[in-house]
């Protein structure tokens, strides 16, 4: 995992293990030119179908490579350099073909095995005949690190995205996450109003009219009127219960009085499934981050004791790196599919319009493991603990 921002960087390696790196950059030069002559033919040859199988052996090859070269290139500077792939369709060659054509960072590995091909490779083959070449041995000890250092440079720039391509996926992503979270916000909306329109006008409207009916039979038959007020009085419970339903169901009290630690602790009391609460949290997150979390976990659990025929589960809250981190899980059956149902959908733009993250790892036969992370910074140094069975 990429260290949180303001980590301190890793220390440099030697100078015989920076040598050892260009030793290795020119031993992958020859498969990187086999890999860029198998682009390059494969890319032209798919107007006749011949280059798709071509295209489907070369493109994993040079992010095989390219990856390889990032781990040297993240050693070499201190920090380290993810692969930024698009997520690709597995659904046929040729859409995945496709996929891999609209990645700006595959056209991103091209240039960078043109790079590494040519003045890459000279690079590396200086530093390694500067060791090799024993009158050139002063010339090794201060000249391996900035000879390397400017190679890693180069590879970092080529092999990860720039500062205005990172923008514009950020304006991306921020555009779908907001009309995702405005067309959540808009069924939410409409779900209260047909809540309360079935629900708790319907009863206040029954208030009305056996308050009006008893007002008119007081004078001539107190009994019926008595009747009547008392009907008046149980549907005004019935609906007093029914506002607090649709209130709990869009902030409950409990979050708002216990933090998100307690409020899921009470989650898991109502389950059929014994599961295992176990929080540690240096403080409350903000009330946007907490009520998007809970609903996530009641989710989660309600999936639990539908879906998982589990015998156990767990919560587990951290926060950890400037993220609150929870794991959901149960040692149920597996087979989760998030993209099955409308619940996690519904938890994932939650979560996405808090620059949140949902993973899945559900294998057949279990356990289910799902983990929520949302980055956010916690409001009070009070320290706030509870574990245990609930």
């Amino acid at each position: 995992m990429l260290t949180a921002s303001g980590a301190t960087p890793a220390e440099p390696p030697g100078r015989l293990r920076l040598t050892a790196y260009p030793a290795a950059q020119v031993l992958l030069a020859l498969p990187a030119l086999l890999v860029l002559v198998l682009l390059v033919l494969g890319s032209a040859l798919t107007v006749v179908w011949i280059g798709l199988p071509v295209l489907l052996v070369a493109v994993p090859a040079c992010r095989l490579l390219a990856n390889r070269h990032r781990r040297m290139a993240g050693e070499v500077l201190g920090t380290p350099i993810p692969d930024q792939y698009r997520p690709t369709d597995a659904r046929g060659p040729v859409r995945r073909v496709l996929g891999w054509a609209a990645d700006p960072m595959t056209w991103r590995d091209l240039v960078w095995l043109l790079w590494t091909t040519t003045f890459g490779l000279v690079l590396s083959l200086v530093v390694v005949l500067l060791l090799v070449l024993v009158v050139t041995g002063g010339l090794w000890y201060f000249g391996t690190e900035p000879l390397m250092r400017a190679r890693s440079i180069v590879d970092r720039w080529l092999l990860s995205t720039g500062h205005t391509e990172l923008l514009e996926q950020r304006v991306q992503v921020l555009t779908e996450t907001r009309a995702e979270l405005v067309d959540h916000s808009a069924a939410e909306l409409r779900r209260v109003e047909r809540d309360l329109h079935d629900g708790a006008q319907a009863r206040l409207v029954a208030v009305s009219m056996n308050l009006g009916l008893a007002e008119s039979a007081l004078a001539t038959d107190p009994e019926a009127a008595r009747r009547l007020v008392a009907q008046a009085r149980t549907s005004a419970s019935t609906a007093l219960g029914e506002l607090r339903s649709v209130v709990r169901g869009i902030h409950p009290p409990v979050l708002a009085d216990r933090g998100v630690a307690g409020a899921v602790a009470a989650l898991a009391l109502d389950m059929a499934v014994p599961v295992r609460v176990d929080a540690h949290l240096p403080g409350r997150p903000p009330a946007p981050v907490e009520s998007a979390v809970y609903f996530a976990v009641a989710e989660c659990l309600a999936n639990i004791g539908k879906h998982a025929a589990a015998r156990h589960a767990w919560v587990e809250l951290r926060h950890v790196d400037g993220a609150l981190r929870v794991l959901v899980g149960d040692d149920g059956r597996g087979g989760a599919d998030p993209s099955a149902g409308s619940g996690m959908r519904g938890v994932m733009r939650r979560l996405a319009a808090l620059d949140g993250t949902m993973m899945v790892s559900s294998p057949v036969g279990g356990p289910t493991l799902v983990t929520l992370e949302v980055p956010c910074v916690l409001s009070s140094p009070r320290t706030m603990h509870s574990s245990g069975p609930a």
